[in-house]
C-alpha cells in the first residue's frame, strides 16, 4: 500500500470509519479511482483497535497492518504499565509487531531498538513512529536471534512477546512451542542484557513457567477490567527460588487494584471459615491466576465461605480489597420462587456460580432469571456443604 495515503483515500477512510467493512467491500465499484480493498482493510483494522488503542485508531496519519497484527498487539493500557516497569538507557523489543510496546517503552527509555522480521510490518511501524514524533526508536528488519548474535550492544532490558500461533494459525501457549523459543535462547538473552521482560499467555501455568525458566526475579499478572491479559516475567542472570508475584487489575475508571504474594506466604496463610456476614468479596482474576487463594483473605482479615469457593466475607468493609465488593442483602436456598421474590417484575439479576453444581446457563434455565438488573446472585456452597444463593448489591 502507498503511504502516506493520498488525500482522497484518507477522506474515504475518515468518512467510513464506523461503517460495516463487508458492505463497503460490496460497494467498491462506486469508487473506481480508489484501492477500496486496501482501504477497507485499514478501516477494519482501525475498528479492531478502537477499544485497545483508541488514540491510534482515530489518528488519520497512521497506517494499520492486517487485523491479526492488531489483535496480537498490546493495548495502550498494558503497554503503558509495562513501560513503567523498565529503566535504564537501552532496551530492545525483540518481537516488535505493530510497535505498540516499543512506542511506549520509548517514553521511558532513551534508546529503544524495535526488531521485527516481517519487512512489510517493520516498514509500517517505521512510518508510524515518524508520524507519532517518536525519534528514539531504531527499527531493525531482522530475526530476533540473528539481531542479538550480531549486535555489539549490551542492553539494560530485552523484551519478548513470542508469537503464540502455530503454522495452522492455532493458538498455543507452551514456551517451547512459541516463536522464538525462549527456553532455547535464554543463555543468549541473559548474556546480552541485564534484565529480560517476557510476556506470556495467561493460559500458561505460572508454576510450570517458573520451573522451566528458573531465572525469574519477579512476575506480574496483568488484568484489564477483570480480564486477565498477560503474565510478565522479569528474568536475570541469577537463578531464583520464590519470586514475588504482583497482581494488577487496571480498571476502567483509571484506577488499579494491586496485591502481592509469593509461594511462601501463600503456604503459611491459614484460611478461616464462616457463614456469610455483611459483605461479600470476590478476588479479581489476577489474584486468582497468581495463586492467591488464602493469603488474600488473611491479608484483609476475611473469612472464607468454603475451601473451594474463593469467596470471602466480613462484617467490616475493606474498600482497598483487590476485587469486587458486595453487600449481602439475603441468603437464600437454591429455590426459584425464593429468589424471584427479591427481583421484582423484571426477574433480572447478574449470576455467578462458584463451587456449585450448575452452570450459570443451567441456573438461569432452572430459575427463569434473566441477565441484567441491579442485583447480583452468587450461587455457591457454604462451609457445611449446603447449596446457597447470596442476593447482593454491588458497592
Amino acid at each position: 500500500m502507498e503511504y502516506p495515503l493520498p488525500a482522497a483515500a484518507r477522506q474515504y477512510v475518515a468518512e467510513h470509519l464506523h461503517d460495516d467493512p463487508a458492505q463497503l467491500a460490496l460497494q467498491a465499484r462506486r469508487y473506481p479511482g480508489l484501492p477500496v480493498p486496501d482501504l477497507v482493510r485499514q478501516i477494519q483494522a482501525r475498528q479492531k483497535a478502537r477499544a485497545k488503542l483508541p488514540t491510534w485508531a482515530e489518528n488519520p496519519d497512521l497506517i494499520f497492518p492486517p487485523t491479526l497484527s492488531v489483535e496480537q498487539a498490546s493495548s495502550a493500557r498494558t503497554a503503558a504499565y509495562k513501560a513503567s516497569l523498565v529503566q535504564g538507557q537501552r532496551l530492545a523489543d525483540l518481537t516488535g509487531g505493530f510497535g505498540v510496546d516499543a512506542a511506549h517503552f520509548a517514553a521511558t527509555i532513551p534508546e529503544v531498538h524495535y526488531v521485527e522480521r516481517n519487512a512489510a510490518l517493520a516498514d509500517v511501524v517505521r512510518y508510524n513512529l515518524q508520524q507519532l514524533g517518536i525519534e528514539n526508536v531504531q527499527c531493525h528488519n531482522e530475526d530476533a536471534v540473528h539481531f542479538l548474535r550480531n549486535t555489539p550492544e549490551h542492553f539494560d532490558w530485552l523484551y519478548l512477546d513470542p508469537a503464540r500461533r502455530d503454522t495452522a494459525a492455532r493458538k498455543i501457549f507452551r514456551l517451547q512451542d512459541c516463536e522464538p523459543d525462549v527456553l532455547r535462547i535464554l543463555p543468549l538473552l541473559l548474556q546480552k542484557s541485564r534484565s529480560v521482560l517476557l510476556k506470556t499467555s495467561p493460559m500458561l501455568d505460572i508454576e510450570q513457567a517458573l520451573q522451566e525458566l528458573r531465572h525469574v526475579r519477579r512476575l506480574w499478572v496483568l488484568a484489564v477490567d477483570n480480564e486477565c491479559k498477560e503474565v510478565l516475567y522479569e528474568l536475570g542472570p541469577e537463578p531464583a527460588v520464590d519470586p514475588e508475584r504482583f497482581t494488577v487489575n487496571l480498571l476502567r475508571n483509571g484506577q488499579q487494584q494491586e496485591f502481592r504474594l509469593n509461594r511462601a506466604r501463600e503456604g503459611r496463610a491459614i484460611a478461616r471459615y464462616a457463614l456469610p456476614q455483611q459483605y461479600l468479596y470476590e478476588p479479581n482474576v489476577a489474584v486468582l491466576k497468581a495463586g492467591g487463594f488464602r493469603s488474600v483473605g488473611t491479608a484483609f482479615e476475611m473469612l472464607k465461605l468454603h475451601q473451594h469457593s474463593h469467596l470471602y466475607t466480613s462484617d467490616i468493609l475493606r474498600p482497598e480489597f483487590p476485587g469486587r465488593i458486595f453487600r449481602i442483602k439475603a441468603t437464600e436456598r437454591y429455590d426459584a420462587a425464593a429468589l424471584r421474590a427479591h427481583l421484582g417484575p423484571d426477574v433480572r439479576a447478574h449470576v455467578t456460580t462458584r463451587n456449585f453444581p450448575d452452570t450459570v446457563a443451567e441456573f438461569r434455565h432452572r430459575t427463569g432469571i434473566r441477565e441484567g438488573g441491579d442485583l447480583y446472585l452468587f450461587a455457591t456452597t457454604n462451609l457445611e456443604g449446603k447449596l446457597m444463593v447470596l442476593v447482593c448489591e454491588k458497592l
